[in-house]
Parts: structure tokens; C-alpha cells; sequence
């Protein structure tokens, strides 16, 4: 029985109107410049959220070479895809926003607060005395930028790394902290509490008073690219003035806003018999859908599936086989080769530093 390897958050999607568009902002404010793949094609798989039919789509992997996940920033190319009916709030049910580190909290906020950029709060400190704040980019989306000083994969003068964790509505706060703990491995409870928070004031929210736990991942996970992800977490809100909104609801995944977030694994039999197991099957299944064989993405491939938190919110596992190191030299890795534990050397994934994004 092959066993399940967690490796850290791989990515956060993110559906946008135009692809380019975004990723040029990325790169600037959040050092996406790195291009792991980008691909036309119809994403057949996803029929349990794209309203029964395949979907025309157009999708990039970006990264941020300080570490951390990247960004999957995926556009719809035969529908206009659609906003949310109402403002996501804080409280509403699904990823309210994306965690991006900053070693420099306030160098980071100044240079934003010189661009103009939509900053909501002000660097405060969150329950566990850590200084963030929260900035809006031009196509709606808000992230939590959250001071950080962990080891850096990489040091390239960016004032944020990569994807860090996720801020998540939820219903029932003691059901999400199970399955983030149960199925994702994130063990540690670095805070719980409830009531109203100086740190939040200025966000969009569902009322004044939350339920809230931050969960950490104690950075113990393996796997090829795990010091590149390095360590994560998630935070979780419930409302305690009504619930919010579905933040899908009405709409399909690939609209815009946050869509998912995604975590690198190994162990895919294993980890669909764990999901069964713990109530939470697969509602997506390349494997078994291709019967074993590795789902193409031109640049890359493998598998990958996707569960519902208890608040349906999207969870994405992917099982890479092939992914490019340097493009130009037509250099490849096939990682089922690969002891699934044994990280790959540094050096060798600093190389994916030569695929660069031109926007």
C-alpha cells in the first residue's frame, strides 16, 4: 500500500478575466515571475462545478522563487466568467483570501502605500502577535500579507515569497479544524478564540464578531519540492452575527475570485481511500478517470483530484510525474523515478529560476 505524502501547498487558483493582465501584476507586487506552465485546452474532469459541461479555459502556474505555493491563475476563454453576486465578505463560506509572507513587514506595506495600491488595515498584529495587513489587488481579490522570518528559499529582492496559507469561512468551526487536521496535517492550533478583533477592522466582514483558529503545519512535511513550499498554514473564521454566503454559490469553479486551493502529494491511492474513509471522497479523480495514466498539461504532468471541506470549499491534490526545469534545453523531471520523501537539491530547483515571465 503506497502511503501519503503531504508535501505543502502547492498552489492557490485564482479565476481572473485575463490571464496576462493578472500575472503582470503578480509578478510586480508579489515576485510571480517564474513560469512553470502555461495551457490551452478544456478542462473535461471538473464536470461537478462547471455546470456539467467541459469548459474552454486557459490556465498559468507562477512562482515566486523566496518560496512558498504559486499561483494557478486561470481564465475562462468561450464564457465570460462571472463575479460573485455580492462583495465576499470575512465569514462568508470559502477561501476569503491568500497568505503571502514578508520578511519586512513595514518596508512591504510602505512600498505598497507608495504605489497606490488598495491596502484595507493598516500592519497590526494578529492573536498570535505576528504583524499583518490585508491588500486588495485591481480584479477584487484580497490577500493577508503576514510577517514571517522563517528560512527563505531563495533571497531575489521581492518584499513578499510565495503562497503561505489561506483565510477560510466556515460554518462550524470544530468540523474545519478536524478535517484541516485529519486530512491535511495541520496538527498545530497556534490560536482559537472568538469575539471581535482589532486586526480585522477595515475588512470586508460578516458582522463584527468571529470564531477564529489559526492552524500551522509545524513544518515537518517531506517531499521533492518541500523546501521550496516550506511551511503553511490555515486560518479559519465563523461568524458568530449569522452566516455568510457560499462564495461560489450560483456560479461555476473558474469564475472569479479564489477557486481553490491546491497541495502537492504523493500517495494517490492511499490518499482516496484516506479521503473515503474520513467522509470526504473524491469528487474529482484523474486517475481513475484515465484508468493510472498521467493526466498531460503539455509542460507537465500527473494527477490530480479534488474533496469538499465540510463547507464545500475546493481542495486540490496533485500527484506530479513530469514537470520542466529548464524549457530551453528541452530538461524534464520524471519524479516517479523519485523516492517520494527524498527533497530535490537546491540547486536543481532554482533552476525553474530561468523560466521566466515576460508581462
Amino acid at each position: 500500500m503506497s502511503e501519503v505524502i503531504i508535501s505543502g501547498i502547492q498552489q492557490i487558483g485564482v479565476g481572473v478575466r485575463d490571464v496576462k493582465t493578472a500575472w503582470t501584476w503578480y509578478k510586480k507586487y508579489f515576485g510571480f515571475d517564474v513560469r512553470v506552465f502555461e495551457d490551452a485546452a478544456v478542462a473535461n474532469f471538473m464536470l461537478p462545478y462547471t455546470g456539467g459541461e467541459p469548459r474552454e479555459r486557459y490556465a498559468a502556474l507562477s512562482l515566486n522563487m523566496q518560496g512558498g505555493g504559486g499561483f494557478e491563475i486561470w481564465q475562462y476563454t468561450q464564457r465570460v466568467p462571472q463575479p460573485p453576486a455580492q462583495e465576499v465578505k470575512l465569514g462568508d463560506l470559502g477561501i476569503f483570501c491568500a497568505k503571502l509572507r514578508s520578511r519586512d513587514i513595514a518596508k512591504t506595506y510602505q512600498f505598497y502605500q507608495s504605489e497606490g495600491l488598495d491596502l484595507l488595515t493598516t500592519p497590526k498584529a494578529d492573536p498570535r502577535g505576528l504583524l499583518h495587513f490585508y491588500v486588495r489587488d485591481p480584479f477584487g481579490n484580497i490577500f493577508d500579507i503576514v510577517q514571517n522570518t522563517t528560512p527563505w528559499f531563495k533571497d531575489e529582492g521581492h518584499v513578499t515569497g510565495g503562497t503561505f496559507g489561506a483565510s477560510i469561512g466556515c460554518a462550524d468551526l470544530e468540523a474545519s479544524v478536524r478535517f484541516y487536521q485529519d486530512i491535511l496535517g495541520y496538527t498545530l492550533v497556534a490560536y482559537e478564540g472568538e469575539g471581535t478583533y482589532d486586526d480585522l477592522q477595515g475588512v470586508p466582514s460578516v458582522g463584527q464578531a468571529f470564531r477564529r483558529a489559526i492552524l500551522e503545519d509545524q513544518g515537518k512535511r517531506q517531499g521533492a519540492f518541500h523546501s521550496m513550499f516550506g511551511a503553511s498554514e490555515i486560518e479559519l473564521f465563523q461568524a458568530q452575527e449569522g452566516t455568510g454566503q457560499k462564495v461560489f454559490d450560483g456560479r461555476f469553479w473558474g469564475d472569479l475570485g479564489f477557486i481553490h486551493l491546491c497541495f502537492d502529494i504523493s500517495g494517490m491511492d492511499a490518499l482516496r481511500r484516506q479521503c473515503e474513509a474520513a467522509g470526504h471522497p473524491f469528487t474529482v479523480d484523474s486517475s481513475q478517470a484515465l484508468a493510472g495514466h498521467s493526466f498531460d498539461m503539455g509542460e507537465a504532468a500527473g494527477y490530480f483530484s479534488y474533496i469538499e471541506d465540510p463547507d464545500g470549499t475546493l481542495i486540490e491534490f496533485v500527484e506530479t510525474h513530469k514537470v520542466p526545469i529548464l524549457k530551453k534545453i528541452g530538461w524534464y523531471l520524471n519524479l516517479k523515478k523519485r523516492n517520494p520523501r527524498k527533497p530535490l537539491p537546491n540547486w536543481m530547483i532554482r533552476a525553474l529560476g530561468m523560466n521566466r515571465f515576460k508581462g
